[in-house]
Formats: C-alpha cells, sequence, structure tokens
C-alpha cells in the first residue's frame, strides 16, 4: 500500500515499473505455516453478467508506451451499489493478454496493484513487457486479466475539491488544530461525493471484490487464479470470504492486515517495523565504511537528533552549514520513515550525517494521502478517534514502542486522512462457505506499508496459508532484482496443479 502521493495515479502509467522504485536489499527467506479461520456464512446479492465482448485497447499518452499489441480491451458493466443489484450501473475498464500457449493454458490470472488508487489493467495491457511484466512461463499458461477498480483510472475516474487538502493540518498540535483537521476531511469527502456522484461511496473493497466476480463471470471463467499486491492483497482477503469457491489459487505479495486493526494498532506495527529498520542501518553502519556515520552509534544519534528537535535547535542542513530553517520532530519522523523505508543504506546514512553535522542535504518527502484513497480506506478500515486527547495517548504510546523513530509517517498519514470522514466505515463481510485452495502469502521483514504482523495475521485467517518472508527493507516482492526468488516462488505457486 502506498498512499503518500496527493496526486491521482495517471492511468497509463506501467504499474510494475513505478512500484518497483523501492530500494530492497535481498537476504534470507523463510517459509511460515500459520492456523485456521473462523465460521462461514452467506455471500449476499451477485447479478447476471454478459460475456465480454474484446477489442483494440487504447494508445497511451506519451511519455508512457502503447500496450502490447496484443492486449484486448473491454468494458465491464456491474451495479454501482451492490446492495441494489438491479440499480444504476457503472463501467470497469478490463484488460486481457492471453495465454501464448492455449494447449498448455491454466486459465485466468486476475490480478490487482493495490495503492489504493493505482490502476490494474496495465498488468495484463503490458504483460508481455521484458522489465515489469510477467516470465514467459506465466505468459503461456495464463490469460493475464487487468482492470481498472471502480472509480480509479479508466473505471469512471472518481473526483474531489484538492484545493482543501492544501489547508488540512498534516500533524495537528492542539484540540483546535485536531477539530480543524476534522472538518476539513469531512469537506473533502462531500466534495467527493459532490463531484463524483453516488459512485464516492461505493469504492470500498468488499464492492471490488464483488466486481471481480462479476469479471469472472463474464469471461466464462468457473474459478481464477489472483495475484494481488499490496492494497491488491485486501481484495484477494474479501474475495476469499465472498467467493471461495471460485478460487483455483491466491497469491498475496505485501500483505495488509484484514482484521480491522484499529488507529493505536495499525500505527504500532508500521512504527515498530520503522523503529527496527533503523536498528538494522546501525548495525550495518557499525561494520561498513560506506556509512557516512561509521563508528558513531546511529541510534543514539537519532535520539540526539529528537532531542535538538524538541528544544528548537534542529536546523536544516545546507552546503556550508546548518540553515535558519528549524526541523521539528514530526518533520524528523516524516523524514526517518521514507529514508528508512524506501531509501539506500548509504543514502540514508548519509542525510542522517548532514542533519547530526548540520552540512548537507536532507530530501523532505511530502506528507498527506490522496482522496481517492481515502475513498478505499476510510470504507474499509476503522481508524477513527475520539478526540485529540485519545489521539495524543495513542501518540504516547506508540512513540514508547518505536522510542528511535516515534512513528510511521505513512501509517499516520492514513489514520489522519480518516478523521471526520462523513462516510463511515463498513462492516467486514462474512465468510461464505466453500473450499478454499492453500493460499500463499510473501512478505518483506521490514516493510513499511505492509509490515510483518498484519501479514502474519492475514495468513491466520485462511485455513491453509504459508507465508514466504524475505530478509529485505522495502514493499512489494514479486519484481525482478533483489527480489527474484519471492517472484519465482509465486510463480511455482501459481503453476502448481490445483485440481
Amino acid at each position: 500500500m502506498n498512499t503518500s502521493m496527493r496526486v491521482n495515479p495517471n492511468p497509463n502509467t506501467r504499474r510494475r515499473v513505478v512500484s518497483v522504485l523501492l530500494a530492497l536489499s535481498a537476504s534470507a527467506a523463510t517459509l511460515v505455516v500459520p492456523g485456521a479461520a473462523a465460521a462461514q456464512e452467506s455471500s449476499g446479492p451477485t447479478a447476471t453478467v454478459p460475456p465480454i465482448r474484446w477489442g483494440a485497447c487504447p494508445k497511451a499518452e506519451p511519455p508512457y508506451p502503447d500496450p502490447s499489441p496484443k492486449a484486448q480491451c473491454a468494458t465491464v458493466k456491474v451495479p454501482l451499489d451492490w446492495s441494489k443489484p438491479k440499480g444504476p450501473e457503472i463501467g470497469l475498464f478490463v484488460a486481457r493478454y492471453r495465454a501464448t500457449d492455449p494447449a498448455r493454458r491454466i486459465g485466468v490470472l486476475m490480478s490487482n496493484p493495490g495503492g489504493p488508487g493505482a490502476g490494474g489493467a496495465d498488468d495484463a495491457l503490458y504483460a508481455d513487457d521484458p522489465i515489469g511484466g510477467y516470465a514467459p512461463a506465466m505468459l503461456q499458461r495464463f490469460d493475464m486479466i487487468g482492470f481498472d477498480p471502480r472509480g480509479i483510472g479508466r473505471s469512471q475516474n472518481a473526483g474531489c475539491d484538492e484545493a482543501i487538502l492544501d489547508s488540512i493540518p498534516a500533524r495537528p498540535r492542539s484540540a483546535a488544530e485536531f477539530e480543524r483537521l476534522r472538518t476539513l476531511n469531512g469537506r473533502l469527502a462531500d466534495s467527493c461525493l459532490k463531484q463524483t456522484g453516488p459512485l464516492a461511496a461505493h469504492m470500498d473493497g468488499e464492492s471490488v471484490a464483488r466486481d471481480m466476480d462479476s469479471i469472472r463471470a463474464a469471461l466464462g471463467e468457473r474459478r481464477i487464479s489472483f495475484l494481488g499486491h499490496s492494497y491488491g492483497t485486501f481484495l484477494g482477503e474479501r474475495y476469499a470470504r465472498l467467493f471461495p469457491g471460485n478460487l483455483r489459487a491466491l497469491a498475496l505479495d505485501s500483505a495488509m492486515d484484514p482484521d480491522r486493526p484499529n488507529a493505536e494498532r495499525y500505527l504500532t506495527d508500521g512504527s515498530v517495523t520503522i523503529d527496527n529498520t533503523l536498528k538494522r542501518l546501525a548495525a550495518w553502519c557499525e561494520k561498513d565504511m560506506a556509512c557516512a556515520l561509521k563508528g558513531k552509534d546511529l541510534t543514539a544519534v537519532t535520539d540526539k537528533l529528537f532531542a535538538r528537535a524538541d528544544a528548537g535547535t534542529l536546523r536544516d542542513p545546507g552546503p556550508n552549514g546548518p540553515t535558519r530553517t528549524k526541523v521539528d520532530a514530526d518533520q524528523l519522523s516524516d523524514f526517518l520513515t521514507f529514508a528508512l523505508g524506501k531509501g539506500s543504506q548509504e543514502e540514508t546514512a548519509r542525510q542522517l550525517a548532514a542533519l547530526h553535522t548540520g552540512k548537507g542535504e536532507v530530501y523532505w518527502t511530502p506528507t498527506g494521502t490522496d482522496p481517492v484513497s481515502r475513498l478505499v480506506l476510510c470504507r474499509d478500515y476503522d481508524f477513527r478517534i475520539r478526540d485529540y486527547a485519545q489521539y495524543q495517548a495513542i501518540r504516547k504510546r506508540v512513540a514508547k514502542a518505536a522510542p528511535h523513530v516515534r512513528y510511521n509517517a505513512q501509517a499516520l498519514d492514513v489514520i489522519l486522512g480518516c478523521q471526520g470522514w462523513t462516510m463511515p466505515p463498513k462492516p467486514r463481510p462474512a465468510l461464505v462457505k466453500g473450499d478454499l485452495p492453500p493460499v500463499l502469502l510473501a512478505n518483506a521483514t521490514h516493510d513499511l506499508a505492509t509490515p510483518l504482523p498484519g501479514a502474519q495475521r492475514m495468513a491466520r485467517s485462511f485455513p491453509q496459508a504459508s507465508l514466504f518472508t524475505m530478509d529485505v527493507v522495502g514493499h512489494w516482492l514479486y519484481r525482478r532484482g533483489g527480489t527474484e526468488k519471492a517472484m519465482r516462488v509465486i510463480d511455482t505457486y501459481l503453476t502448481s496443479p490445483k485440481g
């Protein structure tokens, strides 16, 4: 899950190329088999879907390359509100890349790249891309199916008044600021409803999972295999709850917590992950000459930076020494989150050294979440905080659990973005009776966006699941390069006989 950007993703962006721009360092891998799930109930309404009529795919907007000439595109109509299956409909943009070896074809592999807010049709549009696409053996065996989820990309893009974003306090420091944040978030939500219409209130994961089954039915397939990344793992879990008998295989890469954690648990999991990543960097720094702070205790350096920030004496470094620009503790936590979670070890240490000495350069990352991610996450999770006093108490307990970084900025952005949201969280759907295939999950041990504890809870939510982990820093393991081993493990699972 990546919700740190405020701009809506370009629907023609090649999602794999964008997603893999997270620095990862590969090491050991392990396999863990967790326990069983709860009882199952009814799935609710469904809809009859006519067969898909495939056609040519639209050209991409420069500078992005055109889709593969082998890709096909179509629109699938689904109910806007799944509680009213015969009510108004919306169109979903769907793409297909057909199996290159029909005689050995296994079936359909549907996928979602997460976000939330990323268009997923690119998985099929660029399925044969030599850098970001699938391995040739996978292209031989599956029809690759990608789709832009409702309200995203080419599936009737949602719109909101993004001018409101600049007025929302990024880190409220008083009861008045906290209430202002809630009020402005409410206005932002109302603007989404005004600009997008009723669809804005129906972009939750359960609705998308039901859309996925409509696509399955329109394809004429009895079962699908599904590969979800980041927030896409949440969609895979929702699909498994609602349509277990329609799954041939389920692979979840960088898995979210499916158990609707409250704000404190969500923030704690992410913050402890960042704190442990700093300790990992400190251990590397002790023995590697490439570290700009070689010979120093990196955690102690960071603690002193926070002390200076609290005292108002920490300054933004410059080429010749400290500037007059103050750096506060929130800015320091924000920097640590994104530098530790997405930057290289050498670069993160260099920037910490610049803060420590006052000489050098630090790259500051803007905070905040885009409205599309709020339309999704604030419905799927219940992050509501009662008032500023509870918010302060949560922050203090989280800082105690993660003392060297204080908090995970990306997780806090998500939580604060949901305060005052006028479309309330949607209940988790009940489990439907049916046999699930064994599920495969993959997760980094140091993932700032989808921390390992959430992936472990995701694994425990299935009757049979294996959790493959890699001792790396970063997000999204299904990629070529440093985490290619995870890609091979997932591909082997997906192509193995499942009945």
